[in-house]
């Protein structure tokens, strides 16, 4: 065997893969082009990027939530475990095994947490048993979701609501989560509980995540691989750990340069002058 076909032998599996797809909105507004991804199975994967780079399009053109802001993949093509995924309404994506937590922590406000947290199982058809387990199992990884189980999700924190959104993905027995901006809002601390969660979900469980996420120091201390958009468009990608080391990197996301850290004005001057594009 060749040094090549053994290299491809040893490759992870690739579950998603995303081929040069361009996503119109309202039938003009060009916001997605040609964004070309890979997810390997058993890996995190992170889409990276300023608010508008266009993360949480891609994500939802992957889940099938364009339709809903009218918005469509008019190029390109997504496929999931070699399948397209064009036809398949979110619903059959979450039984297929696809499921995403949005961005801005949707919870039942009314319901409590526990409650919340079953929602997540209606989609399977299983046991009062393995839905008991499956429970138990969130809990275990969630130790405050336990603690608040009968509290009105509307009345709990924000990081707990969080949680409950990736708790509730959870009881669907997903093989890929893909997160939305689990970071957003909430303080350093259960900045990293979370991604620690999210860490050991994938370490313990093997269960594959793509993330989008404008926290790129955060986010590359715990995903495998990178993906960095600008305005629609993939302008680098590697391995996190040469993705965390490249100067571009650094001085242009997080805000650091051989000179040290720059300020925000700094880094948003910068942006403009910097030409990423030929």
């Amino acid at each position: 065997m060749s040094q090549a076909a053994a290299q491809s032998e040893n490759a992870p599996e690739i579950l998603l893969d995303v081929n040069n797809i361009e996503v119109i909105y309202n039938h003009v507004i060009l916001v997605l082009k040609g964004v070309s991804l890979s997810v390997p199975k058993g890996q995190v994967t992170a889409l990276l990027g300023g608010n508008g780079a266009g993360k949480t399009t891609t994500l939802k053109a992957i889940s099938n939530l364009l339709h809903s802001e009218r918005g469509e993949v008019t190029k390109g093509s997504i496929k999931y475990r070699g399948e397209g995924v064009a036809e398949l309404n979110p619903a059959e994506l979450v039984r297929r095994g696809v499921i995403q937590v949005m961005e801005g922590r949707h919870c039942f406000e009314h319901l409590t947490i526990e409650e919340n947290l079953l929602t997540g199982s209606y989609t399977r058809s299983a046991s009062r048993g393995e839905i008991t387990a499956d429970l138990e199992k969130v809990y275990h990884y969630f130790p405050r979701l336990k603690e608040r189980r009968k509290s009105q999700a509307g009345y709990t924190s924000g990081g707990e609501q969080q949680m409950c959104a990736i708790g509730r993905a959870l009881m669907s027995k997903p093989e890929t989560v893909l997160l939305d901006e689990p970071s957003m809002g909430l303080a350093p601390q259960l900045v990293k509980e979370i991604f620690e969660i999210v860490r050991n979900l994938n370490e313990s469980e093997g269960m594959t995540f793509l993330l989008a996420e404008q926290n790129t120091n955060v986010a590359l201390r715990y995903a495998h691989y990178g993906y960095i958009l600008e305005s629609g468009r993939v302008v680098m990608d590697g391995p996190a750990k040469e993705l965390r080391e490249n100067p571009d990197v650094k001085e242009f996301y997080l805000g650091m340069s051989d000179d040290g850290r720059k300020s925000y004005r700094e880094v948003r001057s910068y942006r403009r002058r910097k030409r990423w594009l030929s």
